[in-house]
């Protein structure tokens, strides 16, 4: 488990599934200068974004700091990895970048939006991407094409956007408001209202999305009839994320919470109308904002979100790279080779001094 808080730190925490789950404390690094607005993770790397306008970088596998990512200038706002090889970042500045994760170079940097990037999410075939912005937007980029698709106009910012696993409807948040789109279509199929403003959603299924906002309850709706299925009390305080994977066939819902708690659930999703059952818990006495969840590659563990990723990243990652190798002209402006300048400058110097201020560490 890693999460981020207001208080500028990133808590690691190992899960051991024995009976009963335990959460055993790994690390608790001051991440940043400035309180942490979103992480991600792929098989090797955790990234965190903050409103110090940086990226920082963390190799699981070796146990080091990796560096930091210096393109954007604005808060982070959104990281969402695509397989091993690709990252998208978005932030207040309106970008979105796109970095090889070999070389941590940045590949491409689009001017998304006029106003904030609030969210991004990447189709499960690598083809198509979509965010959504401060200025009534939402966008599509062809990845294939290497151009901006389409543009629909909102009537409202949106703050949340989200593929489902297969890919085939994807859905927007609007400050308490759920539209689910039909790929093909590109039209609202249905309409999911809340009470309170909608903080995270994740879908669990194909068909199922877990919903939290601005109240400790965790609700589970179906795509289909807009129904919910089911409710339950998660916190003391507002549910700030949600992450969700499968391990031996078990549906695990991870929340975090402003209340400082970050619990694990187990969703029987043959008796979704039940409460999930609490599988452990930990206290970081911190203001969380941000969650995920480091999945170790040996362990025979498969992520939720990523289920069609996972058989296709690699030979879709080749056709990114030859994409975006491709397109240089199409996407390339001032801002491409200031950050091919500002990475390459920096990385030397920001790197090597982090892992060996780790080593060092480790060893005392």
């Amino acid at each position: 488990l890693v999460a981020g808080c207001y208080e500028q730190v990133l808590f690691g925490f190992t899960t051991r599934p024995t009976e009963p789950w335990t959460v055993v404390p790994d690390f608790t690094h001051h991440a940043h200068s400035a309180s942490l607005s979103a992480v991600a993770v792929n098989n090797r790397y955790v990234v965190t974004g903050s409103r110090d306008e940086t990226i920082q970088i963390y190799d699981m596998k070796k146990k080091v700091e990796h560096g930091a990512l210096l393109q954007h200038n604005g808060t982070i706002t959104c990281l969402e990895f695509y397989g091993t090889a690709h990252l998208l970042s978005g932030a207040e500045d309106g970008l979105i970048c796109i970095w090889n994760t070999k070389r941590w170079e940045c590949l491409k940097s689009i001017k998304a939006h006029k106003g904030h990037v609030t969210s991004l999410s990447i189709h499960p075939s690598g083809k198509l991407a979509l965010s959504v912005g401060t200025d009534k937007t939402l966008r599509t980029w062809n990845l294939v094409e290497g151009r901006s698709a389409f543009i629909k106009n909102l009537k409202q910012n949106a703050h949340i956007i989200k593929w489902s696993p297969d890919g085939e409807r994807y859905v927007t948040v609007i400050t308490n408001k759920v539209d689910i789109y039909k790929l093909d279509t590109a039209s609202i199929t249905g309409t999911i209202t809340t009470e309170k403003r909608i903080s995270s959603l994740r879908f669990i299924t194909d068909s199922i999305i877990a919903i939290a906002g601005d109240d400790e309850i965790v609700r589970f709706y179906s795509c289909d009839s807009q129904k919910c299925l089911c409710e339950f009390k998660a916190h003391e305080n507002r549910v700030k994320d949600i992450y969700s994977f499968e391990r031996e066939g078990k549906h695990i819902i991870v929340t975090a919470s402003s209340d400082g708690y970050i619990k694990m659930w187990n969703l029987d999703l043959n008796k979704i109308e039940d409460e999930p059952s609490l599988l452990c818990e930990v206290n970081t006495k911190a203001r969380l904002t941000c969650l995920a969840v480091w999945l170790d590659p040996a362990s025979e563990v498969k992520e939720n979100s990523n289920r069609d990723v996972t058989s296709s990243s690699q030979a879709n990652e080749d056709e990114i790279s030859l994409i975006v190798g491709k397109n240089k002209v199409s996407w390339a402006d001032k801002s491409d080779k200031t950050a091919k300048r500002k990475i390459t400058s920096e990385k030397p110097k920001s790197e090597v001094p982090l892992q060996k201020k780790k080593k060092k560490r480790n060893s005392s």
